[in-house]
């Protein structure tokens, strides 16, 4: 199945990780002393992606690896701009900025997977 819808897969669950992390920053602009959080998503897929180009099943026994993945993500703190009094780093038009452009990216890797899909059906029907 990775062959049939490449790293698509695997990007789609880092991003739904990463827009529950951004989610969570903008839930909490107003906490005190909360640090806004955020993941390196291209590093990350970039390990995620070596991983599993490394990791290859020989028998038909073997256990895969990707069902068991927790993605592997370094979870980072934002660098304020400018940090408030009260010690919360989040700046929320730059939460709302990558949370917007994270959920961009999600449906446009749902939209490959789906056009994916939708060819593999219509091989199987046999339709032109």
């Amino acid at each position: 199945m990775d062959n049939l819808f490449g790293i698509h897969a695997t990007a789609l669950k880092l991003r739904a990780n990463r827009a529950e992390l951004l989610a969570a920053n903008i839930a909490n602009a107003d906490t005190p002393n909360y640090k806004a959080r955020d993941i390196d998503f291209k590093k990350t897929l970039g390990m995620v992606a070596s991983e599993h180009a490394d990791m290859k099943v020989t028998n038909v026994r073997h256990i895969n690896s990707a069902g068991n993945s927790k993605m592997g993500a370094e979870i980072l703190y934002r660098t304020p701009n400018q940090p408030s009094l009260d010690g919360n780093t989040v700046d929320l038009q730059t939460e709302r900025s990558a949370f917007m452009e994270n959920s961009m990216m999600y449906q446009a890797s749902l939209r490959f997977l789906n056009g994916r899909i939708n060819g593999l059906m219509t091989a199987i029907r046999g339709e032109i």
